[in-house]
């Protein structure tokens, strides 16, 4: 059996969703709502699995 290991990015993800639940009122709204925080605890977990530099993204931003 291959076992992967659980990353920050899987786990931050699930979070995401989780709170997203806990939020949500139903319709489309709640459907937006878990998308967007599901989709921010990836970026997270991502920043903290090093796969996603979120400090340069937000360095950028003063730019221009």
């Amino acid at each position: 059996m291959n076992h992967t290991p659980t990353t920050n990015t899987v786990v931050g993800l699930i979070a995401g969703l989780l709170l997203a639940l806990a939020g949500i009122l139903g319709g489309f709204s709640g459907l937006l709502f878990a998308v967007l925080l599901g989709a921010l605890g990836a970026a997270i977990g991502a920043h903290r699995d090093g796969i996603l530099d979120l400090g340069a993204l937000l360095r950028s931003r003063g730019r221009g």
